[in-house]
């Protein structure tokens, strides 16, 4: 898909995804660094804010959206088409059909007859 300075930006989104990402990174980044300064580690996360949300800008307006968990949770089906020869009744989907005998795929009477050993 091409730029389309139309597109909607899910800034909400991409906000509280960030200030997610910040909470837990915080709490990571306060317990591993307990002996050193944390000062250098907690602006590198306050710098990521914008770059976060500036590249999220960007893939937004090029069409990318990704799904929600909601979505990623209940995938929808769709609906199956219906031809001239469906009935009214779906049953689900219909047996598959045998393959065509072979020398391969038949078990039935050509099949050549071991010799009896004496």
């Amino acid at each position: 898909m091409g730029w389309d300075s139309s597109r909607p930006v899910p800034w909400q989104r991409l906000m509280r995804e960030w200030v997610i990402y910040v909470g837990i990174m915080a709490i990571i980044l306060v317990v591993a660094f307990r002996d050193r300064g944390l000062v250098g580690a907690l602006a590198g996360l306050l710098v990521s804010g914008p770059l976060y949300l500036a590249f999220g800008f960007v893939l937004a307006k090029f069409g990318y959206q990704r799904k929600s968990l909601k979505e990623l949770r209940t995938p929808r089906a769709e609906p199956r088409k219906k031809s001239s020869g469906d009935s009214d009744t779906d049953d689900g989907p219909a047996p598959r059909k045998r393959p065509p005998v072979t020398s391969r795929t038949s078990t039935g009477i050509n099949r050549p007859k071991a010799k009896r050993r004496r």
